[in-house]
């Protein structure tokens, strides 16, 4: 339980995925945001002594900063809740609903949203139909350039641009390497942007949209944590109509999605200011070069401040009365 100098929050960060490294970085930066809001702060690794120790402390808050599957996908979300720990971020099931890019995207275009045409894979069905017919009827679907890639995960890790009908087998068994369903879809030509949603319980808030500008052309997995091999504008370039018309497509797939307390919203804009919805982030990176914190900074505020509002939201939320 706290003290009087703030709420005892466990920070978790690590896991088993592909990203990793990055859950660790974005663990300590929420971590020392935290400690400079006068929290005291644990930051633990999602391992077997996780729920014992959590059970046994009872810390007021949990703050998740893990990326992949093991804290996006709900498992261990729907865990906390089951053990009644405050937890910052979407429900389980919310989480499940972002974690799959198809259902994602399958939602928001229900809802009006503008989605990219696609086509959606399973290992299984691409073996059992054959490659090559396969993917004849994919290229004959979707002519032009495309965007591979996995179904679940982060961090753009198996995502390829197929430019030449001849590298789309390639892309293919790339991104199987990291998911048993991939998403191909009709690429979209425009600026990318990353909006960042906070909701420290008055309603979602869209903060300053961050244009991303990657030096080779691809915002890979390299361009996003290698300072220096991208270019991000916060605010973005983009006119004020269409900062606003993405600022509200973000709220739209927040609310859409069910998410709360904070999302990263991925989208292309082409050049008639139309917001393409790529994904949902419900962990979204926190490191030193995320988008988020740098929407965050841009906004007016600072990393201290919004993420111990978070913490707040989570624990009035639970029903337990603040105690900072």
């Amino acid at each position: 339980m706290s003290d009087s100098s703030g709420l005892y929050v466990v920070v978790l960060a690590g896991g088993i995925s592909h990203e990793r490294d990055v859950s660790l970085r974005s663990g300590r930066r929420v971590a020392d945001a935290l400690v400079a809001a006068g929290h005291r702060v644990v930051l633990r690794d999602p391992d077997a002594g996780l729920l014992p120790f959590l059970v046994e402390e009872r810390p007021d808050v949990v703050f998740p900063a893990l990326h992949g599957s093991s804290g996006e996908d709900g498992s261990l979300l729907g865990l906390l809740d089951a053990i009644g720990i405050p937890t910052v971020g979407s429900s389980a099931a919310a989480a499940r609903r972002a974690w799959s890019k198809p259902v994602a995207s399958s939602l928001l275009g229900a809802s009006g949203a503008s989605v990219p045409e696609s086509i959606v894979l399973s290992h299984e069905s691409f073996r059992e139909l054959g490659a090559a017919g396969v993917l004849r009827v994919v290229r004959d679907a979707l002519p032009g350039d495309l965007v591979v890639k996995p179904a679940m995960g982060g961090s753009a890790q198996g995502v390829g641009i197929v430019t030449d009908p001849n590298d789309l087998p390639r892309a293919m068994v790339d991104a199987f390497t990291y998911s048993d369903v991939v998403v191909i879809e009709r690429r979209i030509v425009g600026t990318e942007i990353a909006v960042g949603v906070i909701d420290t319980g008055d309603g979602p808030v869209a903060l300053t949209p961050v244009e991303i500008e990657p030096t080779t052309g691809i915002y890979s997995f390299q361009a996003r944590y290698n300072a220096g091999e991208t270019t991000f504008y916060a605010p973005s370039r983009l006119d004020t109509a269409a900062i606003e018309t993405v600022a509200a497509a973000a709220i739209h797939a927040h609310l859409t999605l069910g998410l709360r307390d904070l999302s990263r919203v991925d989208f292309i804009v082409d050049g008639a200011g139309v917001p393409w919805f790529l994904e949902a982030n419900v962990l979204p990176g926190l490191t030193e070069t995320s988008l988020v914190p740098l929407a965050i900074d841009a906004s007016g505020t600072d990393a201290a401040t919004t993420y111990s509002g978070l913490v707040q939201a989570a624990l009035a939320r639970a029903g337990r009365n603040s105690k900072v």
